[in-house]
């Protein structure tokens, strides 16, 4: 298959594209570098399958040749870059999706948007199953990345509908690993950078909050059988054993062998209380399961991150898209 991956360049996109240049697919990845990095995609370069084109994607799309399939991964997705570059994370949702789905729509090729779990926000049902509508802040903290996700899935129903476009929508939850950057502000590459250099681990709140925590080959693994699949969506892609924000840094702290306290901070607005998926219709439909147990996952997160820069230098604050 000839895929092009939108976000191709960044933490998640990055390991899609490998896993798909892996199985013999050509990819074509598209990305501003905004939160993704060079770096994540050099070792690809050399790949006669793989192309990578600077494309900012809220503007208009054309690849000549044919395009059998596009997954939408462009978007800011951690709290430290949708805060600082909120109207670019809404155009990503928005006009990208929408460009995205239009790119699609021409080549007539399957289209997988990568949803999120934030959609179902502080939710009122636990565990989280697809059926579950959300319970979202609209005009909070939080707002620019958990609508532009729920505005996305609608506008991709929408052509599924209406413009007879191939969709499928995932919804994932936090996912972990190699290339995350240090200081993305989510909660693993936190811990993990904090313990290697000695910092006080910042837990938010009193840390009981929980969330489900997937490896990252796990993760990849859901999104070519998406791409593979007619089903329409939308399939929760996470991890369902449920664990506490302390529960995690402890681990870490134990994996690390780091001496590192926990500083307790206030629990951000809109911060959700639990979060946990139920993902038997991913199981059922793509065959998907996630398979790296914590504990192992953390220690290939760890060596990556320490085979890095022993300390790590604040990445400058990426420049807004026009």
């Amino acid at each position: 298959m000839r895929v092009v991956v939108s976000g191709g360049s960044g933490f998640l996109g990055s390991h899609l594209c490998e896993a798909l240049v892996r199985r013999g697919d050509s990819v074509h990845c598209l990305d501003d570098f905004s939160s993704g990095r060079a770096a994540n995609i050099a070792h690809l370069l050399h790949e006669p399958s793989f192309r990578c084109t600077p494309c900012d994607v809220t503007e208009p799309s054309r690849l000549p040749g044919r395009v059998d399939a596009v997954v939408h991964l462009a978007s800011p997705a951690s709290p430290s870059d949708y805060h600082r570059h909120p109207l670019p994370t809404l155009a990503a949702g928005s006009r990208g999706t929408e460009n995205m789905l239009k790119l699609a729509a021409h080549h007539s090729a399957r289209f997988v948007l990568a949803s999120t779990s934030a959609v179902y926000g502080d939710a009122t049902g636990h565990p989280q199953d697809e059926e579950h509508w959300g319970h979202v802040n609209p005009i909070g903290p939080r707002s620019v990345h958990d609508e532009t996700k729920r505005f996305a899935e609608t506008l991709t129903t929408a052509y599924r509908r209406d413009e007879r476009v191939d969709t499928g929508i995932v919804r994932i939850f936090n996912t972990y690993g190699p290339r995350m950057r240090p200081y993305d502000g989510r909660v693993v590459p936190s811990f993990v950078r904090q313990a290697l250099t000695g910092e006080p681990l910042t837990v938010f709140g009193d840390g009981s909050q929980t969330r489900s925590f997937c490896y990252v080959d796990d993760l990849i693994a859901g999104l070519p059988a998406m791409i593979d699949s007619p089903a329409p969506g939308p399939f929760n892609l996470g991890d369902p054993s449920e664990r506490t924000v302390r529960e995690l840094a402890e681990l870490v702290l134990l994996l690390t062998g780091s001496t590192s306290e926990m500083r307790f901070l206030p629990l951000p607005g809109d911060d959700p209380v639990r979060r946990c998926p139920v993902v038997s219709r991913a199981r059922e439909a793509l065959g998907w399961q996630p398979r790296v147990p914590l504990e192992e996952g953390l220690r290939r997160t760890i060596a990556w991150f320490a085979a890095q820069s022993p300390h790590p230098v604040r990445e400058p604050e990426p420049s807004a898209r026009s």
